[in-house]
């Protein structure tokens, strides 16, 4: 796949994930009714909705990084009871494909590929 291909995948993860979380924890299933503060676990991902959409790799390489704590929360509340356990597979699913994609881009993007085309 193109540099692009990642580069749009990435793009739709990020915003899903981003939209995904703030519904889990204002709507869909907040640990107190009428939404919880772990809704806020959705701002280390803002700084990087404009360089993923802009295609800055620098922000794809750090952002492989921190893709891999939304899978770590996906996978550890995956067994809790109710709609908790399918939002977060849905949220582990999101950040791994998060993370490939952007560490796709960053290797597409690289220096040292750029000279070998």
């Amino acid at each position: 796949m193109s540099a692009r291909a990642w580069s749009l995948l990435a793009s739709a993860s990020l915003l899903a994930l981003i939209v995904l979380c703030v519904l889990w924890e204002a709507w869909l299933a907040p640990l107190r009714p009428g939404g919880s503060w772990m809704m806020l676990k959705v701002v280390p991902l803002l700084p990087a909705v404009f360089g993923i959409l802009r295609g800055k790799r620098y922000t794809y390489q750090w952002m492989s990084m921190m893709s891999l704590l939304y899978v770590v929360e996906g996978v550890l509340r995956a067994r809790d009871p109710g709609l908790v356990g399918p939002l977060a597979i849905a949220e582990a699913v999101l950040a791994v494909v998060l993370c490939v994609c952007v560490i796709m881009y960053a290797r597409a993007t690289a220096p040292s590929r750029q000279r070998q085309s």
